[in-house]
C-alpha cells in the first residue's frame, strides 16, 4: 500500500496560493476533507465493532477503552473474536501484532518526511496512523508542494478518523443493546469488503500481486488452524513472497 499516486488539490486560505503559503488550519481541514470518502466507508466498521464487542462479552468500558487507546480497527475486530473464543491473552497479543505488521511499511514510507519533526509530533502521528490516514497522507507528503505545515494535514486526517471511530463505537454499543443478536447478522463482512477495496488499487506490480495471491492462498489453506494461526502464517508468508519477487526483479535488472 506504500505506493500512492493520488492527485488532490491542497486546501488553502482563500487569499493564499497553494504551496508554502498554506496555513496550519488550511492543512488541517484539507486533511479532514480528503479523508471524508474513507470516513463514510469506515462508519459501519465502528458501529459493527461496538455491537460485536458487546456480544463477545466485553463491557462497555472495555469496548470504548479499546477504541480510545488501541485505535486499530482490524486488530480490534480480531481481538474481539479471539476474546469471544476464550483465547489466551498472549495469543491475542501475538495475532494483533502480526496483523499490524503492515504499519512497518507505512512507517518506512513516511519516515523520510516525518523524521525532521519533533518527537511529540512523531508520537502523535504514529498513534493515529490508520490505513485510511496513510492513504491520504502519503500522497500529500509525496506532492512536490514544499508546504511547511504538511504534518497538520496528517493530523487533520487522524483527528477526523479518531473522532469518527469512537463515536461509531459508542453508537454500536447502544445499538447492540437494542438489537439483540446483531452479531449474528454477518455485518462484519463489511470490513473484509472495504479492505479488499483499499488493496485492489495498489496492485500495480508483481511484488504486490505475489503478496496478495500468496497470503490469500495461505489464509484459505490454513483457515482451520486454532487461535487464528492461519492469519499469522498468511501474513508472514505473503510478505516474504513479495520481498522475494522484488529482489528477483532487481537482480534481473
Amino acid at each position: 500500500m506504500e505506493k500512492i499516486s493520488q492527485q488532490r488539490p491542497v486546501a488553502c486560505a482563500p487569499d493564499r496560493p497553494p504551496g508554502a503559503g498554506a496555513t496550519r488550519n488550511a492543512e488541517f481541514w484539507a486533511g479532514a476533507r480528503d479523508t471524508l470518502p474513507l470516513i463514510i466507508g469506515a462508519i459501519p466498521f465502528g458501529i459493527i465493532f461496538g455491537t460485536l464487542a458487546g456480544g463477545a462479552g466485553l463491557s462497555a468500558a472495555a469496548t470504548m477503552g479499546m477504541s480510545l487507546f488501541v485505535f486499530a480497527g482490524s486488530a480490534q475486530f480480531i481481538a474481539v473474536g479471539l476474546v469471544g473464543a476464550g483465547t489466551a491473552w498472549p495469543m491475542i497479543v501475538l495475532t494483533t501484532l502480526v496483523v499490524n505488521f503492515r504499519h512497518l511499511l507505512y512507517t518506512a514510507t513516511l519516515l523520510p518526511h516525518l523524521r525532521r519533526l519533533p518527537r511529540r509530533w512523531q508520537v502523535v502521528l504514529a498513534f493515529g496512523l490508520t490505513d485510511e490516514t496513510f492513504v491520504v497522507a502519503a500522497g500529500h507528503w509525496a506532492d512536490a508542494d514544499p508546504g511547511e505545515h504538511k504534518q497538520w494535514y496528517q493530523l487533520g486526517s487522524m483527528a477526523f478518523m479518531y473522532t469518527n471511530w469512537n463515536l461509531c463505537t459508542l453508537v454500536g454499543l447502544l445499538a447492540g443493546r437494542v438489537l439483540q443478536h446483531i452479531g449474528g447478522w454477518g455485518l462484519d463482512f463489511a470490513m473484509v469488503a472495504a479492505f479488499i477495496g483499499m488493496v485492489i488499487p495498489y496492485l500495480t506490480d508483481k511484488p504486490a500481486y505475489a503478496t496478495v495471491l500468496v497470503s490469500g492462498a495461505c489464509a484459505v489453506t490454513f483457515h482451520g488452524l486454532p487461535y487464528q494461526l492461519g492469519l499469522i502464517i498468511a501474513a508472514l508468508v505473503g510478505m516474504a513472497a513479495g520481498v522475494i519477487v522484488e529482489r528477483r526483479l532487481r537482480a534481473g535488472h
